[in-house]
């Protein structure tokens, strides 16, 4: 769609009209609960006394991943963040309607995050969905998103996006994360869509649902600052990763056998081809088989439940490019002693992690 589109005014919302160099708390009416009464999402609106960009920062767009909405939530109650050009639209919780129920998904058991841009006659959900887009995403020019892993996983911190999208490719490199996913996102999806209708957006994986993890935060609100630095919106010191690598391909490594396993990895473990990632054991701990990586990956995502049956889900292995020793990464992040490595072992508390034997060797 066209880049060039027209943006509805900053200043006014609902009749309410926010002044440059104001903030304030407005309520966007998104429907009816099943009492009749008006159901609304709060969201706080920043304006700097000098006009720039609009950015909106969402979070809970899966109403059990409120690990954004901790972020969020610590930008607006921090009392020395100051907005030098430019607005923000910050919102805690986007899927207000999931977050009441502490679910994922709407009380009409859709994914929101499948249903944009919407229609103002259709589902729940699309109803929602069109009352965001047309609230939210028209207003802005840039957007970011923040979401979590999904139920019994966790995700080591990425942002995602089409880095195709020059206007998403700088706003991807300038969170500074040390791992970008390259893709589009799926049909329906909030980000694709906002891109779609010449609003650049990315998101940012990690940490679990129904969690407020302090390093997860702590990245969230780095990334975000970033982002508003490299706009020129805020004048704070960017945080770089000390390296930082686009992935084209992942892979969901899966069960072959019912068991219990014994993780050999945690996220965000830099893995080698070949190398044990995890043993199938029996309840009694009796080995029945063992999973390797497949290629020269990052463990960007794995299951927190060590129990399995055949197919399910265990580890998401980003595919090291070419030139990358995952050796090397893991020693510069050793070295480092950063916000990556304190990431890693705070993420690795939900699994208990067991090294693998030196002797295991891949058959194939």
């Amino acid at each position: 769609m066209n880049n060039m589109r027209e943006r509805k005014p900053i200043g006014d919302w609902f009749g309410e009209k926010i002044a440059p160099g104001e903030e304030r708390d407005v309520f966007l009416n998104v429907g009816e609960s099943y009492s009749s009464s008006t159901v609304t999402i709060p969201i706080h609106i920043r304006r700097a006394k000098v006009d720039g960009p609009v950015v909106f920062i969402t979070a809970a767009l899966h109403g059990d991943e409120i690990n954004g909405t901790g972020a969020v939530r610590h930008i607006i109650q921090d009392p020395d963040f100051e907005l030098l050009k430019g607005s923000l639209i910050l919102v805690p919780v986007l899927n207000i309607l999931a977050f009441d129920r502490h679910s994922r998904y709407l009380p009409d058991r859709r994914d929101l995050n499948r249903c944009f841009p919407g229609s103002a006659s259709g589902s729940q959900a699309s109803r929602l969905a069109h009352k965001i887009f047309n609230e939210i995403v028209t207003r802005s020019d840039y957007g970011i998103d923040l979401h979590t892993a999904s139920i019994r996983r966790t995700n080591y911190p990425n942002v995602r996006g089409d880095m195709t999208n020059p206007k998403v490719r700088k706003l991807a490199k300038a969170f500074g994360s040390d791992l970008i996913l390259n893709g589009i996102g799926p049909s329906g999806g909030f980000r694709r869509e906002a891109c779609n209708a010449g609003c650049p957006t990315i998101i940012m994986e990690g940490g679990e649902i129904w969690k407020v993890e302090p390093s997860i935060v702590e990245t969230a609100v780095k990334g975000i600052k970033n982002v508003l630095r490299s706009l020129g919106m805020i004048d704070t010191p960017v945080e770089r990763p000390s390296y930082q690598i686009v992935v084209e391909k992942s892979k969901w490594i899966r069960a072959e056998h019912g068991g219990f396993l014994q993780f050999h990895i945690k996220p965000g473990d830099m893995v080698e081809k070949d190398q044990a990632l995890v043993t199938n054991t029996t309840l009694l701990g009796d080995d029945q088989n063992i999973l390797y990586a497949p290629f020269d990956g990052v463990v960007v995502g794995m299951t927190s439940l060590p129990a399995v049956s055949p197919g399910e889900p265990i580890c998401n292995l980003a595919k090291l490019p070419k030139g990358y020793d995952p050796t090397d990464l893991e020693k510069i992040r050793s070295d480092d002693d950063g916000l990556e490595q304190w990431v890693s072992e705070e993420l690795a508390t939900s699994v208990l992690v067991v090294e693998a034997p030196e002797d295991q060797v891949n058959p194939d």
